[in-house]
């Protein structure tokens, strides 16, 4: 899912009166797999969408431990976990945003499904950077003999999520109403699938 700071209830100064980070250029990024040293930067583009958004429907930030435990999953299963990163990917760069499949059930019928995510730094987000992360990893699902990617996001607050998934080829299939509560009000889901079998 792709984060939208449009709301943030628990917000104690004025928007005017943060400190806004610095613009990401448009152009000057690079895809590439995600490495053990990449997730604290991750962990803390979630976190700031945990704190700040409905994004995500978590309610606490994550831990070092649990993120680690959930790259050391997506490593040992072979799913893909791309990061974004500035400049040309071969000196590090600082993370712009990432994207990762998962399971999208734990029964083993559902092996050839996964369920996708995606979260831009704050000043990431306009860039094109949220499209090149989402095709690589449709082609990496792809290539690794998967036949479905589900999308499940929010349907408040993460719009720009849905556009994108839907100008990637994905087809909403259905929602569920008032599922979550966050922020002290109703939050439902929106489900988006692809199919990544070649027509």
């Amino acid at each position: 899912m792709l984060p939208d700071e449009e709301y943030d209830p628990r917000r104690a100064l004025r928007a005017a009166q943060r400190r806004r980070p610095d613009p990401v250029p448009a152009s000057g990024f690079t895809v590439r797999d995600a490495v053990a040293a990449d997730m604290p930067h991750c962990r803390a583009i979630y976190n700031h969408y945990v704190e700040n958004s409905t994004v995500t429907f978590d309610e606490q930030p994550l831990s070092h431990q649990a993120f680690r435990a959930k790259f050391a999953k997506a490593q040992k299963n072979g799913w893909p976990w791309l990061v974004a990163v500035s400049g040309d990917g071969a000196t590090g760069g600082e993370v712009l945003g990432y994207a990762y499949v998962s399971s999208y059930r734990d029964r083993s019928a559902y092996r050839f499904t996964l369920e996708d995510a995606i979260y831009l730094g704050p000043a990431a987000t306009g860039k094109g950077i949220g499209k090149a992360l989402l095709g690589e990893l449709i082609e990496r699902a792809r290539a690794g003999g998967f036949r479905e990617i589900v999308a499940v996001i929010a349907d408040q607050g993460a719009e720009a999520s849905i556009a994108l998934h839907e100008r990637m080829g994905f087809k909403e299939i259905g929602r569920m109403g008032r599922v979550g509560f966050k922020f002290d009000r109703w939050l439902g889901t929106v489900f988006l699938q692809l199919s990544l079998k070649k027509k």
